[in-house]
């Protein structure tokens, strides 16, 4: 018989056991409103890995007989103020915001899941050290600081990965701490010190995995905050710099009210499809934060 079937009372074996994996994507999978916000960041992410092949201009192809024109059969979202299509630009915008949300909050949960370890397992000087560290990171306004920093190292994309990444650890790692300080009472933890397992080994094998929950929804919600970051910083100059455009600098044109009122086919695309990516990565972390929840019933 399977392993993975069970028998009932009369020893029938019709009740399939269910790995915490297939569990989590059952209950995932239920969740209607998720479901859609995980389609539609699938679509997006498609999209910018398919943009050489949707493009219908040269990304940075500039006709200046063709400047600001609206939505037309040759170009499907208008034209900028140099010409350049901007279907075009707003498929390679994804690439370059989607990539900066995803490199800047996996940098950012690495600093922010090693701190909180080292916090809450060892505890004692280690733990003050490291939360008054994480208090004067947390006591700055996060985008004033961004921009400061933007503005001493210089516009770039790199730059604004690591500003995003350096500046916004603390969350997850408080989070990852309060986690250990809980799962460091539980037996068997104490087991395994008493079996002379190595500090590295009990943190690795035992205490992370057993975080993993909250940390997996914490970064959902991480991701879409450093793409609305990346979009406000380059937005002010200060993030991804043209020719090279994000969905961020695409917006640029719209801090002058005449391109706001008469010219929305500059700043209504690249906004709403920030808005759509960061809703979907909402929607997808609240579905996680159900699913993963063990009070829930299959």
């Amino acid at each position: 018989m399977s392993p993975f079937l069970t028998k009932n009372k009369q020893g029938s074996a019709d009740e399939e056991v269910l790995s915490p994996g297939k569990i989590v994507w059952k209950r995932f999978r239920r969740n209607k409103v998720a479901m859609v916000g995980a389609i539609v960041l699938l679509v997006l992410v498609v999209l910018a890995i398919l943009a050489p092949v949707l493009a219908t201009h040269e990304r940075d192809a500039i006709e200046l007989g063709s400047r600001e024109q609206s939505p037309s059969s040759e170009h499907l979202m208008g034209t900028d103020r140099q010409g350049r299509d901007l279907f075009t630009r707003v498929l390679y915008g994804g690439r370059i915001s989607l990539s900066v949300g995803i490199v800047a909050s996996s940098l950012q949960m690495v600093i922010g899941v090693i701190m909180g370890c080292l916090a809450g397992y060892f505890g004692r000087w280690v733990d003050t050290l490291i939360m008054r560290i994480t208090d004067m990171f947390i006591s700055f306004p996060f985008l004033a600081l961004a921009i400061t920093a933007a503005a001493i190292l210089g516009p770039s994309i790199y730059n604004t990965m690591l500003i995003i990444g350096f500046l916004s650890w603390t969350e997850t790692c408080r989070l990852v701490r309060g986690q250990f300080l809980s799962i460091k009472q539980m037996e068997y933890i104490e087991a395994a010190k008493a079996s002379g397992l190595t500090e590295f080994r009990i943190i690795w094998r035992h205490m992370l995995p057993n975080s993993m929950a909250p940390i997996l929804i914490s970064a959902t919600l991480i991701m879409a905050s450093a793409i609305l970051v990346e979009a406000a910083l380059s937005y002010l100059g200060l993030g991804v710099q043209a020719p090279m455009p994000s969905w961020g600098n695409i917006l640029e044109p719209a801090r002058s009210m005449t391109v706001l009122m008469r010219m929305w086919w500059l700043w209504l695309p690249p906004g709403l499809l920030i808005f759509i990516s960061v809703l979907s990565i909402n929607l997808v972390g609240d579905g996680l934060r159900d699913a993963l929840d063990p009070r829930l019933k299959n």
